[in-house]
């Protein structure tokens, strides 16, 4: 995570301080994730709340470490490009201002989708069973079922790497606004 995610996107000298935040929100989704996997269990992830707590503490990291790097009104002046004219400048603050929330509703609705995408294919499959009631549709369906359930083990990995690598970008793009 520090050399693949975050010096890379946050910068050589920055990168340090996120590292805490950074780690935690991996393990913490890998953990949500693998724990969702047992039989009969659900994955934390799979439950909007709290990938809008995820999601929340990331926008906090997001805007602090922005403010932090270049002061209060430098960070809100540096996110409208210099040298506008005045009504396209007005016209870019409300366009910033959703960016800004856009960023931590993304990570949101994609780690909650992604997660609860895999049950639900599952279940489908596996109702289909109880649907058609005939051991010849359990024979194609448990399989396939299975090999989501593969799949899975997969998505969980990625989508705990995904999230904390748009993070990291975000984080960086917030800290490091000239470029």
């Amino acid at each position: 995570i520090r050399d693949e995610i975050a010096k890379p996107n946050i910068g050589d000298s920055e990168y340090r301080k996120f590292m805490p935040f950074l780690l935690t929100v991996f393990f913490f989704i890998l953990t949500c994730n693998f724990l969702g996997l047992i039989p009969y269990g659900s994955t934390a992830t799979g439950n909007v709340s709290v990938t809008a707590g995820l999601a929340l503490s990331a926008f906090f990291a997001i805007q602090i470490g922005g403010i932090i790097h270049n002061g209060f009104f430098g960070y809100f002046k540096g996110l409208v490009p210099h040298g506008l004219p005045f009504p396209i400048t007005v016209l870019m603050i409300p366009i910033e201002i959703i960016g800004l929330l856009a960023k931590p509703f993304a990570l949101c609705i994609r780690l909650f989708v992604n997660m609860t995408a895999g049950h639900v294919i599952i279940l489908a499959l596996l109702g289909l069973i109880f649907l058609f009631k005939a051991y010849a549709v359990a024979l194609v369906a448990v399989p396939f079922s299975l090999a989501i359930y593969v799949l899975e083990i997969f998505v969980g990995l990625v989508q705990a790497y995904i999230f904390t690598i748009l993070s990291a970008v975000f984080i960086g793009m917030a800290v490091h606004q000239e470029h």
